[in-house]
């Protein structure tokens, strides 16, 4: 027993995906492939990106970025999830559950105001070009980062603060793939309605209203360019691939932390879109959709190649 909070649960069960040993080893074999391809994508753009003359504009510092943070995010709960799905009993400590929760909103918080600095960048690229570099410059770049690291903290610590002492006496089931916040909160054995309401207001609600702030900013950013002389047709694959990624990472945190305390049925598969799919389609979007990236990770491998060769 926990003499500490009062606990007497020591590890909370996770239920995972339930079903027959050959969909336990399908569900295996493709997250396994979907979390290499995330790692794998997101340190090529993170390596293209660092060592590219090509991409040195302030667009591509920002995508740097978010590649590391998808990989961090990916890889908080993915790992866990995929060695569960060999193992018969799936289990978490409460420091590994919590530790699960931190990180996660810290990089989700992170990330959340990085997509935020990204809209701001095509934002003065699409209405102030002249002033483009002037105003994305490296002192507000290194800022952007910064601040999003620090809302991350911010955010995490405002919620498990409030939860890492919450006694656990009860059950100990959590009826998904990882740790968080809502699931966890429902299992502690005091009254737990006034912290259901702060993580709605501070999760779910914020993600709603940043999402709908920045499809907002993005389909007026499409009217301007429409409207100027230059067209959209060189600013629409930019714009729509940031459309699609805050879609991706947006709509799952909203259904999450909105609807999972009311016992939402769908939470299971947001979560793994939220943790495992959506930080794997980032990369491909920017790299399907971005000619320049494109072209820079073909003259990088091919300067690998021809390295290579001359040793």
């Amino acid at each position: 027993m926990d003499l500490k909070n009062g606990s007497v649960v020591t590890e909370f069960i996770l239920l995972g995906f339930s079903g027959q040993w050959e969909l336990q080893i399908f569900f295996f074999v493709t997250f396994s492939f979907v979390y290499s391809a995330t790692v794998l994508g997101n340190i090529l753009i993170l390596v293209t990106v660092k060592f590219s003359s090509m991409l040195r504009s302030p667009m591509y510092f920002l995508l740097g970025n978010l590649s590391f943070l998808d990989m961090c995010l990916s890889t908080v709960t993915t790992p866990k999830m995929i060695t569960d799905l060999l193992t018969e009993h799936k289990t978490i400590s409460i420091g590994g559950c919590m530790a699960q929760m931190f990180f996660m909103h810290f990089f989700g918080g992170a990330e959340m105001t990085l997509l935020i600095a990204m809209a701001f960048d095509r934002y003065v690229a699409i209405c102030k070009p002249l002033y483009y570099r002037t105003i994305m410059s490296h002192r507000l770049l290194n800022g952007f980062v910064i601040l999003s690291w620090i809302t991350g903290f911010i955010h995490t610590m405002s919620q498990i603060v409030l939860t890492v002492n919450l006694p656990f006496c009860g059950p100990d089931v959590i009826d998904n793939i990882f740790c968080d916040l809502p699931l966890v909160i429902k299992l502690a054995c005091i009254e737990t309605y006034t912290l259901e309401l702060f993580v709605i207001s501070d999760s779910g609600l914020l993600s709603l209203i940043c999402f709908v702030f920045m499809l907002v900013s993005y389909f007026i950013l499409v009217t301007v360019r429409q409207r100027s002389s230059g067209g959209l047709s060189k600013a629409l694959p930019t714009l729509s691939a940031r459309i699609t990624v805050v879609t991706l990472f947006f709509v799952p945190c909203i259904f999450i932390y909105v609807w999972s305390f009311d016992g939402f049925s769908g939470n299971k598969i947001f979560s793994v879109f939220y943790t495992v799919i959506t930080h794997s389609l980032n990369s491909i979007i920017y790299t399907l959709r971005n000619q320049k990236m494109q072209g820079a990770m073909r003259k990088l491998w091919f300067m690998c190649v021809n390295s290579t060769q001359n040793f």
